[in-house]
């Protein structure tokens, strides 16, 4: 990773089905988020996708590209243009700086009418050393989450 360096692009399509899930699973039960007739009323033309969801994508979008031992230490976005059905959304991003194993990444997303998120991701990637992130099943915890406390969601 190196500053300058530009994420290959990855492309979202917008559909009902993930606005509504994205809004059910961060647990925002606005309206404007799953019911179109209501969020008609409320002015806008359909469903739009929550912030949450959008932050959860930009976090994939990273992950993706950085690998599974990629860990995010500050995602901060702001958004635009909202995020209908029928959509596509494409992300794209730019290393900005590096220091030592941590990056900072600058994200955009766009749809058809506009930037819909803008920010920047903090990134670590640990180098890669033979055995790492290799679980024993002797290791107390093996599997385990830190902090999971195995209740499930």
């Amino acid at each position: 990773m190196r500053a300058g360096e530009e994420l290959p692009p990855l492309e979202i399509e917008i559909t009902r089905t993930l606005i509504v899930a994205g809004a059910i699973a961060s647990r925002d039960y606005q309206d404007v988020h799953h019911d179109a007739e209501l969020a008609r009323q409320k002015g806008a033309p359909d469903i739009f996708m929550n912030i949450l969801t959008t932050n959860g994508l930009v976090g994939r979008y990273i992950t993706d590209h950085f690998g599974s031992a990629a860990v995010l230490r500050k995602v901060a976005i702001r958004l635009g243009a909202p995020n209908y059905p029928g959509d596509t959304m494409v992300l794209k991003g730019t290393v900005e700086e590096v220091k030592g194993d941590t990056a900072t990444v600058r994200v955009v997303g766009a749809n058809g009418i506009g930037r819909h998120v803008t920010g920047t991701v903090t990134v670590t990637v640990p180098e890669a050393h033979p055995g790492a992130g290799a679980v024993r099943a002797s290791d107390p915890g093996a599997g385990a989450t830190p902090g999971a406390s195995g209740g499930g969601l």
